[in-house]
């Protein structure tokens, strides 16, 4: 599968037009911005190539998607690339306040649906209940299902991770202001402390936002001052990410487990955070609490919203007792925004009067298919067009 095909379907970056328009939409109320036009090409021959490149040439970019008066303290994007991968449909550079990631969740789970709905991946044939989006990210690649309807999105999405694998359990590490703390490592495409928030003193259900932020920030500084983050197939992918609090409901029920997930510059995820309960899962396995094929819920303290998820397949003592996971979850379509972004700083509009645009195209040359289950009105999406 030829990846660069389907990247290739997005509209060329054009040096003398340097705006970026992109697509807002968000997953259990956790935002991913997806540039779809103006980005510079961003070279190199992995994945990890071109992560390591944009860091080091094209930061001004991420810069403008993600901080003000554009962004926030709390958005996420996503720069679509070629992948060297032949199973891969895509590769996609995951941005944050801070710099950029290797794994996330709810930005593959919003991925799939965009990829279905743009265009990017071909139509599911007729009476196919589900579309498969190969995803490859910086942590490897990630394959999401998404519940569709005459080839077009329609309900929950769903994906398989990477392995997943525990780091370490029951690590003391001192916390300033609340002394030694147990703290447990977890790998789920990127590495996240956890540590339940009782343990610092706090209610993970009552406690100020600002508080738990806190409280987590802490610890993540603590723990990345006192142990070695080693990952076994890359230097990339060896980093603490951040710092997950728990409710210490780790043992199974089927009632909702809570946690607060806090990564890069204390950014807070809305979502109870894909990477993080992939990782949180391999640790409740791993302790004996949680078998192979047995569905948990995980509810983000800040907004409610819920995943759920399940180890699916034991890997072996290589990767300390790892687990695939699969996830499900709804995405939508907050927003699109042609021509917004502009390097300046200055705001271009585009013109709407010519509609004949052809983007989008599928592998067979055929005009793609009309966004599927958005608010966008007609004459936005002739906007889109041209500008892209």
């Amino acid at each position: 599968m030829e990846s660069a095909l389907a990247v290739s379907r997005l509209p060329p970056h054009d040096p003398g037009t340097p705006v970026l328009s992109v697509v807002d939409m968000h997953t259990g109320g956790e935002p991913l911005r997806i540039v779809l036009a103006g980005c510079p090409e961003v070279s190199g021959p992995t994945l990890l190539a071109k992560r390591r490149y944009m860091r080091q040439h094209l930061d001004h970019v991420r810069r403008r998607l993600m901080f003000e008066p554009r962004g926030h303290r709390d958005m996420y994007g996503a720069v679509l690339v070629p992948s060297e991968l032949q199973d891969a449909h895509l590769g996609v550079l995951f941005l944050h306040n801070e710099g950029y990631s290797s794994m996330c969740g709810h930005a593959v789970l919003a991925l799939g649906r965009f990829a279905l709905d743009f265009g990017l991946v071909p139509a599911p044939a007729a009476g196919t209940c589900e579309a498969r989006v190969n995803i490859h990210c910086p942590c490897g690649l990630v394959t999401a299902f998404v519940a569709c309807e005459d080839g077009r999105s329609h309900g929950p999405v769903r994906f398989h991770s990477v392995p997943a694998f525990v780091l370490a359990t029951d690590l003391m590490v001192d916390v300033p202001g609340h002394g030694k703390v147990v703290v447990d490592i977890a790998y789920g495409g990127a590495f996240y402390a956890f540590v339940s928030a009782e343990k610092l003193g706090l209610d993970i259900c009552s406690a100020k936002t600002r508080d738990l932020v806190d409280a987590a920030s802490t610890v993540t500084e603590a723990v990345k001052a006192q142990f070695k983050i080693n990952h076994p197939d890359s230097e990339d992918l060896a980093f603490l990410y951040g710092t997950i609090l728990t409710d210490g409901k780790d043992a199974y029920t089927k009632e909702p487990t809570t946690n607060i997930c806090v990564f890069a510059d204390e950014q807070v995820d809305r979502s109870p955070t894909g990477s993080g309960v992939t990782a949180r899962i391999a640790l409740q396995y791993h302790k004996g609490l949680l078998e192979l094929n047995q569905t948990r819920a995980f509810k983000s303290s800040t907004t409610g919203s819920v995943f759920t998820g399940k180890a699916v397949r034991g890997l072996s003592q290589q990767v300390k007792e790892g687990a695939a996971q699969e996830y499900h979850q709804r995405c939508s379509f907050p927003g699109l925004h042609p021509g917004i972004f502009n390097y300046s700083g200055e705001t271009q509009l585009p013109c709407c009067e010519d509609t004949q645009a052809a983007l989008w195209r599928s592998p067979h040359g055929e005009e793609r298919r009309p966004l599927a289950n958005t608010h966008m009105s007609e004459p936005s999406w002739k906007q889109l067009q041209l500008t892209s």
